[in-house]
């Protein structure tokens, strides 16, 4: 098995978790009741780790940086108010329209 992900943020380890359990690969989760010994252990040793099957790997860590390399895509101008929305925003924060419309 291959280390595929740590990090001391425990949602973002999720966030892998699911997205690669989600494409179909078994993982293993490590440390998952680690926290506790966060005194006695180095810090680093009790951050959530997801590990995955050698045959697995490079597949599972295409599917990670996918999450994390995205390209900023363009906002836009809302048609109704002239209000600029960030492109994640489906529709206009001001006044509500849709993106779509």
């Amino acid at each position: 098995m291959k280390l595929l992900y740590t990090n001391e943020n425990r949602l973002l380890v999720n966030n892998v978790l699911n997205l690669v359990e989600n494409a179909g690969i078994t993982i293993s989760l490590k440390n998952e009741f680690a926290g506790g010994a966060a005194g006695l252990l180095v810090p680093h040793e009790t951050w959530l780790e997801v590990w995955v099957e050698d045959t697995d790997y490079d597949r599972a860590k295409i599917i990670i940086q996918s999450l994390f390399n995205t390209e900023q895509q363009p906002g836009w101008v809302c048609n109704q108010c002239s209000e600029y929305n960030d492109a994640s925003f489906d529709y206009c924060w001001n006044c509500q329209y849709s993106s779509d419309q």
